[in-house]
């Protein structure tokens, strides 16, 4: 089974070595057919402390490293202009 990937924006550093992703994904409503977007927030690992506030992060699924904490982040692709 392939390792899942995901895209996001850091929305939260506050926690020690941990970093909550916000992640958006694009569906269509069933009946309406309105393309809805959709936030789910993700608890990321962070061992090196550079992913900041607003940055676009990459994370990758990995085993439980905590109650809430199945992610790592990867890299940073993008930093946050503040």
């Amino acid at each position: 089974m392939a390792t899942k990937e995901l895209i996001g924006i850091v929305v939260s550093d506050k926690l020690i070595n941990t970093r909550v992703v916000a992640v958006d994904s694009k569906t269509t409503h069933k009946i309406y057919k309105k393309v809805m977007t959709r936030t789910k927030r993700y608890v990321a690992h962070d061992e090196t402390l550079n992913a900041q506030l607003g940055d676009k992060v990459q994370i990758r699924e990995t085993r439980p490293l905590s109650k809430t904490k199945n992610w790592v982040v990867i890299n940073i692709l993008e930093k946050s202009s503040t």
